[in-house]
């Protein structure tokens, strides 16, 4: 397979459109209509005992009462929903993570969220800067975003160099690298500067830490007696590459695919996002050679990464494995 190589590019769009005569609506599109039409107001009380919408049960990491959190179709919204229930600039958050208050990379929020998830989001903590040498070709790190902006470390490499620096730990913000500005970069752009700093240079890295609670106690709520009506467990509300979000039944092959192609876009870019390997996923949907799933990528938002020929052979082969159950 042959295409020619593209240097990464900033920006890309996309749109949708209606049938002038719908079939009956299923229960799925009942509840994602509902969620849709959610008001933005601020939430005040509880959500109501009817399902009239779907509201997510939400708490800061470092300690907080529960909120209800509702109307969101991305990250990006999901943040700035967040910020207006506890009042806080959108800003400091970090990230979010699924079903526990702790910094576990398991259970980073990314494409989606089971209708029975509860989210803690994790806001900006103590400010840090480390000096480190660079003495290998690798610093060890996967690096990640938050879909907002903020690149940060999902993972050390065990007896890396950035693993013998204690100050370095996996959640961090990376906020700039020798004085330059990271804030509103993509994980890969962030991965590719960290690369091309010169082996054996000094370098200084100014990280953000999530701000811890200093408390054991909090813990997610007991699912026992939770007042859903929202289906088996498996369901879950989707972020699609458009920009809406849709209510899906978990897709077991869909899941095993996605961590393969994570694992490929940590061993060629650095990178760890589930977000970006379900868009990756999406457009390979009908594509039956390496070939068409190459010209959906070019002709996507995922251009502007630049994938290598190298890179979009190893991902097809994760697809192809995937959908055989390999």
């Amino acid at each position: 397979m042959f295409r020619k190589n593209k240097q990464p590019k900033v920006g890309s769009k996309t749109a949708a459109a209606k049938a002038s005569a719908p079939p009956p609506p299923n229960r799925d599109e009942e509840l994602l209509k509902r969620y849709n039409n959610v008001p933005r107001e601020k939430p005040t009380a509880p959500p109501p005992e009817s399902p009239n919408a779907i509201v997510f049960h939400c708490q800061l990491a470092h300690g907080s009462p529960t909120g209800f959190i509702s109307g969101f179709s991305n990250s990006q919204q999901l943040y700035e929903r967040i910020a207006a229930t506890y009042d806080f600039p959108v800003s400091e958050i970090l990230f979010c993570t699924l079903n526990t208050h702790k910094v576990d990379m398991k259970c980073l929020l990314g494409g989606q969220i089971g209708l029975e998830d509860f989210i803690f989001a994790h806001k900006k903590g103590r400010p840090k800067e480390v000096e480190l040498v660079k003495s290998d070709d690798a610093l060890g790190l996967t690096i990640t975003d938050n879909g907002a902006g903020y690149a940060f470390i999902k993972r050390i490499k065990e007896g890396s160099i950035v693993d013998k620096i204690p100050h370095i730990q996996v959640g961090d913000h990376i906020e700039r690298l020798d004085g330059q500005n990271m804030v509103g970069k993509r994980h890969f752009e962030v991965a590719k500067i960290l690369k091309e700093i010169t082996k054996g240079s000094t370098f200084t890295i100014r990280l953000v830490e999530p701000l811890k609670s200093g408390f054991s106690n909090i813990g997610v709520k007991s699912k026992k007696g939770m007042k859903s009506n929202y289906g088996s467990g498996r369901e879950t509300l989707r972020f699609k590459a458009d920009g809406k979000a849709e209510i899906e039944e978990r897709d077991d092959v869909m899941d095993a695919g996605l961590e393969k192609i994570n694992t490929i876009l940590e061993n060629f870019l650095g990178i760890n996002d589930s977000e970006l390997a379900s868009q990756i996923w999406e457009q390979a949907q009908g594509k039956e050679n390496s070939m068409d799933f190459a010209e959906a990528i070019d002709n996507s938002d995922l251009e502007e990464f630049g994938f290598t020929d190298d890179l979009i052979i190893e991902i097809w082969g994760a697809i192809t494995d995937a959908r055989a159950g390999r």
